[in-house]
């Protein structure tokens, strides 16, 4: 099939960063440069995690004041408002996500609960909020998942544990139904994603009747995702709802093979990132073939992927404004592909964590080491913020 090009220069940088100032553009460019130093990166987010888990005097004010304030939208909802609305200005909506991470104790679950309700309860109120995102770890347990997905027998207090875990879950996905917030439940590794999916499942069955409200996450990284994206759809045809399927490339790339090497298991990731490429556009291919059942956020960095599904949906004559289409980025990550892509009228959301500093390190530590020069990533930004300061002549 012959794919109709339209518009969209993802090189267009006046486009790209059109929403930092002259200030905001030199210090960005002075942080990637550092993040362009592995060995910098590596030495610097240990200490920065060391120093803030000790307490040590202006570790957060450093780390706030220059990789939180790239990555993240601020410590409170009510702090992270002038980022909504400042993207929300060159077109570009929020996905919410409370950054709290490696909980352990029903007390901290039952808190972030709350505070993915309050969350939600907040972005009812905005018109630039229509996603918040959710990690089932921190609902519930990992090592619970785990044994459920091993079909390990769970002891009676297991058996409430999970139940409740599944009850606050289904509070969040209830409140997003009932607000008009739609709720992002977050890919984990492999060992407890079946767990997880089950769960996603029962949530999409109950809620997304009429329209996508609950989105699973597959991660296209690991082989056998393709097949049950297909699988996902045919259960949500056969229940009657909408499939909500947000498309990653994945996260855990390392730790799989480590623990499938270990552990003496195939590894459940592709044999290389060619084949990765393949897996994630075929199933941009097969969600948009079958749009009206299937809702898709395309949540990647990748230009090809991104400008693919841009060349479909205009090939099938899709309004590039459809409820079935977002394309996603994180937060103050790949702003070309996401800023020219809402400004040529597509749906864009930036994935924005916030919370306190102390809380989203280890979210902060890996957004800085995978844009190390080491994947590119870095050196790709790099090129295109320091195209964009010659062309302000800064």
């Amino acid at each position: 099939m012959e794919i109709k090009k339209n518009e969209i220069n993802f090189a267009n940088t006046q486009i790209a960063f059109s929403h930092k100032t002259d200030a905001e553009l030199k210090k960005m460019a002075w942080l990637f440069r550092m993040m362009n130093k592995p060995t910098l990166v590596n030495i610097g987010t240990t200490l920065a995690m060391k120093s803030i888990e000790w307490g040590l005097p202006f570790a957060e004010t450093l780390t706030k004041k220059t990789i939180y304030e790239q990555f993240c939208g601020g410590t409170t909802l009510l702090d992270a408002s002038p980022a909504i609305e400042n993207l929300a200005r060159y077109n570009s909506k929020t996905i919410l996500d409370y950054g709290v991470e490696a909980k352990e104790s029903e007390e901290d679950f039952n808190r972030t609960m709350v505070e993915n309700l309050n969350t939600i309860d907040f972005a009812s109120r905005s018109a630039h909020i229509p996603f918040i995102s959710v990690k089932i770890t921190g609902i519930a347990r990992f090592d619970l998942l785990a044994r459920i997905q091993q079909n390990a027998p769970l002891t009676h207090d297991e058996q409430n544990e999970y139940f409740t875990a599944s009850k606050r879950l289904d509070a969040i996905c209830h409140a997003g139904r009932e607000k008009g917030v739609n709720v992002l439940i977050d890919a984990e590794e492999s060992w407890i994603q079946d767990t997880i999916d089950r769960m996603a499942n029962m949530m999409m069955a109950r809620y997304n009747r009429d329209k996508a409200v609950v989105f699973n996450t597959f991660q296209m990284y690991r082989h056998d995702r393709l097949a049950f994206l297909k699988e996902s759809h045919e259960l949500a045809q056969e229940k009657s709802y909408v499939l909500g399927a947000k498309l990653v490339r994945g996260a855990y790339m390392e730790k799989e093979r480590k623990r499938a090497a270990e552990m003496g298991y195939p590894t459940p990731i592709n044999p290389d990132k060619v084949a990765t490429d393949k897996m994630y556009n075929d199933a941009l291919v097969y969600s948009i073939q079958n749009h009206e059942q299937i809702a898709v956020m395309n949540a990647t960095h990748n230009a090809q992927s991104s400008m693919l599904l841009a060349d479909l949906m205009e090939e099938m004559g899709i309004a590039r404004d459809h409820p079935h289409f977002w394309f996603c980025q994180l937060y103050g990550m790949s702003d070309n592909i996401s800023f020219n892509l809402a400004a040529a009228g597509y749906n864009v959301a930036k994935y924005m964590v916030y919370g306190m500093v102390r809380d989203v390190v280890p979210y902060l530590a890996r957004r800085a080491q995978e844009n190390t020069s080491v994947t590119g990533d870095v050196s790709r930004e790099l090129a295109l913020i320091e195209k964009e300061v010659k062309r302000r002549g800064l």
